[in-house]
C-alpha cells in the first residue's frame, strides 16, 4: 500500500471521566501506524475429520470443506472477523477482494 488515502477522524470523548479531545487528524499524523505489521487470514472454509481419516490422504485427496462455490469467504485481520470476501486471479496468483465489511460492536 503505497499511495495513502485521506482519512479524517471525528471528535472523540471519554464517556467514564467526561472529558473530550478532538482527534480531527490528517494522515501525515497516523504515519506512526502505517508500519505496523497486521496478519491477514482469508478463510475458504473448514472441516472437521477424525486423525485416522487424516492419515490415510494423500496426494491429490480432496477434503470437503464447509462452504459452497461462490459463498463468500471470512477475512481475519489479527483473528478478527472484519470483512468477507470473494476469492479473485491476479496475473498467476490468488487474491481477495472485499464485499462486505463487518462492523465489531466495541464493549467497554
Amino acid at each position: 500500500m503505497d499511495e495513502k488515502e485521506s482519512l479524517t477522524l471525528t471528535e472523540l470523548t471519554n464517556d467514564s471521566g467526561g472529558a473530550s479531545f478532538s482527534a480531527a487528524s490528517s494522515v501525515s499524523e497516523l504515519d506512526a501506524v502505517y508500519g505496523v505489521p497486521v496478519e491477514v487470514t482469508a478463510v475458504l472454509g473448514r472441516a472437521e475429520m477424525q486423525v485416522s481419516h487424516l492419515l490415510k490422504l494423500g496426494r491429490g485427496a480432496v477434503i470437503e470443506l464447509d462452504r459452497k462455490v461462490g459463498e463468500a469467504i471470512d477475512i481475519y485481520v489479527n483473528n478478527r472477523l472484519v470483512a468477507r470476501g470473494e476469492v479473485v486471479v491476479v496475473e498467476d496468483r490468488l487474491g481477495i477482494t472485499m464485499t462486505e465489511i463487518i462492523k465489531a460492536d466495541r464493549v467497554g
